[in-house]
């Protein structure tokens, strides 16, 4: 049974960002700084909100008799009880014999283009494990893309323009960066079991950590280049993040109402129509938050039962770091151009240089993990590699066309300079043959 490392790292950072978010906020308070205080407190205490939802909803608590665990929820100590109980079970795992246990079927990654179905037993203190960790690894995603990532963005504006970072606040970013990463980093993982269900996924530690480099890359030059552009266009930010949600928001949702399916029911038999509606907005908000900030490697399918698209669709993940791409070097340009006097003492045009950079660097890290990291990367019909020889071809293809139409231009101006030559040499000709005639009468 393997150790619950995911469930204890996600507790950690869970209660260092709340402890810090709190302190700071006492902070801002002392110094009279009540919107600062309040943007704190907002981005701190609603994803803990969300996240004890998200645990009574996965363990489904709320129609199960246990007062105790709604009580600690509601003083937003759920995490830490649910941490307490997940050591308990690993624990004791090993010491009682369980009587009852459930076999499940899964393939093997295919060897030489053979792929084997192996059975495996597992007991009812490793479902529960594994309940947990799926609980646990949702509520990370929450905390990082509705809380973590906004709040950093919010302290790393502050300090900005108050020219000034203190030892909490650098803090709080800090625990923010790592809880965005480490989000995005379940976010991976999740999409990978969830469409490769059918096989027995294994990442390897090299996987893990080309993700966690790929990541931190993504988001902080995002973050970045958002308060860059806050700091000196605060009205049209507002417009680009309204484009952002709205585009990731609605996408979705035109794509069910495109494919003319039925209303989803399968959700939660518990749910009513109004409460699976009400879940599908919460996952579309999460899909929109997720997006915003970096790849989301999943695709919300309201029409599918699993709700995720198992197709893996390269085009879409390329037009993605196309467009983010040019909308970042856009907004780095329009802060290069409008940048006040609190830019005096930085180097713009190599600022603007580092971030590009890093944010290619993120998207080399991101193709090296698909290429030789990827748990499942034999399943690929097309590897990165293939892809780029693929566009590469395609290019070469394409200017070998244009080539040949140059010496055919040629061509037929020098045809048409020979038809404007031909009657002037038709004038001349005759000459000749007149002096011939001249001299033939002549010698008569």
């Amino acid at each position: 049974m393997k150790f619950p490392a995911s469930v204890l790292a996600s507790v950690f950072l869970f209660v260092a960002e709340t402890t810090a978010a709190l302190s700071l906020s006492s902070t801002y308070r002392s110094g009279g700084d009540r919107m600062w205080q309040a943007l704190t407190l907002l981005f701190s205490l609603l994803p803990c909100a969300l996240v004890q939802l998200t645990l009574l909803f996965v363990h489904r608590d709320l129609s199960r008799d246990r007062p105790l665990v709604l009580l600690l929820h509601l003083l937003q100590l759920g995490p830490l009880f649910r941490c307490f109980e997940v050591f308990c079970i690993y624990f004791q795992s090993g010491n009682n014999e369980e009587p009852y246990v459930s076999i499940t079927k899964k393939r093997q990654m295919p060897k030489n283009g053979l792929s084997e179905e192996i059975e495996k037993e597992v007991g009812q203190a490793e479902g529960k494990l594994i309940t947990h960790r799926s609980a646990f690894s949702r509520a990370s995603v929450i905390q990082a893309f509705l809380g973590s990532a906004p709040q950093l963005t919010l302290q790393l504006y502050i300090s900005i323009m108050q020219q000034d970072v203190t030892v909490g606040r650098s803090l709080l970013m800090t625990i923010s960066l790592l809880s965005i990463v480490y989000g995005a980093l379940r976010c991976n993982i999740l999409a990978i079991k969830i469409k490769y269900d059918e096989y027995e996924v294994k990442v390897k530690p090299l996987a893990y950590v080309c993700i966690f480099l790929w990541r931190s890359f993504e988001i902080a030059t995002r973050v970045v280049v958002l308060v860059l552009f806050t700091s000196v266009l605060k009205t049209w930010v507002v417009v680009i993040i309204l484009i952002n949600f709205f585009s990731f928001f609605l996408y979705p949702w035109i794509l069910f109402w495109y494919s003319r399916s039925p209303f989803p029911e399968n959700i939660e038999k518990a749910l009513s129509r109004v409460g699976t509606t009400i879940v599908l907005c919460f996952l579309t908000l999460l899909y929109t938050g997720i997006n915003m900030f970096c790849w989301s490697a999943v695709q919300l399918k309201i029409d599918s039962p699993d709700l995720i698209s198992k197709s893996h669709n390269w085009y879409q993940l390329l037009v993605y770091y196309m467009m983010r791409f040019i909308e970042n070097a856009i907004l780095l340009l329009l802060w290069y151009l409008f940048k006040t006097d609190i830019y005096m003492y930085v180097c713009a045009p190599l600022l603007v240089l580092q971030l590009l950079i890093a944010y290619c660097t993120a998207i080399l890290f991101m193709l090296v993990f698909y290429q030789f990291f990827h748990p499942c990367k034999k399943l690929f019909s097309s590897s990165v590699v293939e892809g780029f020889q693929r566009w590469l071809r395609c290019f070469c293809w394409a200017c070998r066309q244009q080539k040949p139409c140059e010496p055919i231009g040629k061509a037929d101006l020098q045809s048409s300079r020979d038809r404007d030559e031909t009657p002037s040499s038709s004038k001349t000709s005759p000459e000749p043959s007149q002096f011939l005639n001249a001299e033939d009468f002549s010698s008569a």
